[in-house]
């Protein structure tokens, strides 16, 4: 090799090392501009599509060593892993209130060329763990509030980026209620995918969320947005569910298996549910006896502070058909919700009533009319010290199903006919009509105008039925279509008859002052002094 050649060499490869330097130089310097301007579109893009203020406590960025000569390039698939920790998104001019949003970390990749370059940039996903969405009480965000900062279509804070999906871990969603003393209403959501979350436009989602009470998982899966930054509680929300292997074990006076379906629309302040739910061993504690239950709904829910309305329910207990009206409800004071329902039986069948409401086998059947207002104070207590029921019933075609109480109706009945000599075993009389108001409280149930009739006789009481006990206490009058003498026979007919007059009153041939005591088992008439 010349001496000359040589020298060109050399200076050529000199020349290569300064232009390679320079330019690794000049690439790195525009790597340094990476990490804060990441920071800086990731805060464009909260900002674009939240109206708020942002705090991001830190944000790292970790690329290839040959990724600055690729950004310097503008070479497509230059692509860089962002992390960032503690980000907090506030309403504008109210730092010391709680977040909108609070975020322990999150990640995602991102083409930096791309990013650099004019025009729309994608992220294909973002990664969010430990998320906190507190809504604040509705009317609470001044209308005032974004007068003095740049409108989120402004171009000077318009996001060029567009997110594909958005991956949250271990969220929760926190709705604030006016009063600050009271416990917000709390949502956790153990995983939630969101799609299309572009600005100004509605998001796809799918979400796993825990229930506390009863426990287990609820699935999801909707549409979310676009977000009402002025009113977040007005932000729309709309999607299908499904809620199974529900314990209703953990109450202390109900228990149950229950799955429910349905679909919801409306916002996160104001939601109507849609659905259906079945609890196939659906039972009291009290009584233990499993019967079927099955309700299709329409509700109400006041995303502020839970309270939730239901519109005529159509539900079915056994065979039994009913609906229900009413309200959950949470008063100024109170710890837990309050449940008050007005129930209407129109024909129901006696036997699934009493199944639910007593141990063991029912003591009657027959078809019943119920109306009912029923208030359940907060199921953390004991159900037979909470459940108060008031209303009134009516019974037909009724028939006592334990043989004693039967049989001494059915003898009732033929001595009021004038046929005393009547064995239990030639009778089977069934109870024509029962009917009566009703109020259950502390696992007792006070009967007022409680009558009942049977051929040739009939019967009105007042008195208390406690089930806990399983005791009877009832006074009131017995009249008899016979007279006193037709009811025995022999020398007692005769005996009698002088006394007839005195007992034939109030339209019946024998009017008498009665009580009833003993139990539901084994009750016992007597003549009441």
């Amino acid at each position: 090799m010349t001496p000359r050649r040589k020298k060109w060499l050399i200076g050529g490869a000199a020349a290569a090392v300064l232009v390679v330097g320079g330019l690794y130089v000049a690439a790195s310097m525009m790597a340094n501009r990476v990490e804060p301007f990441i920071r800086d579109q990731a805060i464009k893009y909260l900002r674009s599509h939240f109206d708020g203020d942002v705090e991001l406590a830190q944000l790292k960025v970790h690329f290839a060593p040959q990724l600055p000569l690729r950004i310097l390039l503008k070479r497509p698939g230059t692509l860089a892993q962002v992390q960032g920790q503690n980000l907090q998104l506030r309403q504008f001019g109210h730092r010391d209130s709680p977040p909108l949003f609070s975020l322990k970390r999150f990640s995602f990749e991102v083409d930096v060329a791309a990013l650099l370059r004019a025009g729309t940039t994608t992220v294909n996903r973002v990664t969010l763990d430990g998320m906190e969405i507190q809504i604040p009480p509705k009317g609470e965000r001044p209308a005032s509030s974004n007068d003095s900062q740049p409108a989120s279509g402004d171009d000077a804070n318009a996001s060029n980026v567009v997110v594909n999906e958005v991956d949250i871990r271990n969220a929760r969603l926190v709705i604030l209620p006016k009063d600050k003393a009271k416990a917000p209403l709390q949502f956790d959501i153990r995983d939630l995918k969101l799609g299309n979350a572009g600005q100004n436009q509605a998001m796809t989602y799918t979400a796993v969320l825990n229930n506390p009470k009863p426990p287990g998982l609820v699935r999801s899966n909707g549409t979310f947005g676009p977000w009402s930054s002025r009113e977040p509680s007005d932000t729309p929300l709309s999607g299908d569910y499904l809620f199974e292997n529900a314990d209703l074990g953990i109450f202390n006076g109900i228990a149950g298996i229950l799955r429910s379906t349905g679909h919801f629309q409306g916002t996160l302040a104001n939601l109507t549910a849609r659905g259906e739910a079945f609890v196939p061993d659906f039972r009291l504690k009290r009584s233990g006896n499993p019967v079927p239950l099955k309700t299709e709904f329409e509700v109400l829910v006041d995303g502020t502070n839970g309270n939730t309305e239901l519109k005529p329910v159509q539900a079915t207990l056994g065979s039994t058909k009913f609906t229900t009206t009413g309200f959950v409800v949470k008063h100024d004071g109170d710890e837990r919700r309050t449940i008050f329902i007005d129930a209407n039986i129109p024909a129901g069948n006696l036997r699934d009533i009493l199944r639910l409401a007593m141990p063991g086998n029912p003591m009657m059947e027959g078809t019943i009319n119920l109306k009912a207002k029923i208030g359940i104070p907060p199921l953390a207590t004991k159900v037979k010290q909470k459940m108060d029921m008031e209303g009134n019933f009516e019974i037909t075609n009724g028939k006592f199903l334990r043989s004693a109480i039967q049989s001494k109706i059915n003898m009732l009945s033929q001595k009021a006919q004038g046929n005393p000599d009547a064995t239990a075993a030639e009778v089977d009389e069934a109870v024509h009509h029962m009917s009566g108001r009703f109020k259950m409280a502390d696992e007792a149930i006070t009967f007022r105008s409680f009558a009942f009739q049977i051929p040739g006789a009939a019967v009105n009481l007042d008195g208390t039925m406690n089930m806990a006990a399983d005791s009877l206490d009832f006074h009131g009058a017995l009249m008899l279509d016979a007279r006193l003498s037709q009811t025995q026979s022999g020398w007692k007919r005769w005996v009698l008859k002088p006394v007839d007059p005195f007992f034939a009153k109030n339209g019946a041939g024998t009017y008498l002052r009665i009580k009833v005591t003993g139990s539901s088992k084994d009750p016992q008439f007597g003549l009441d002094h």
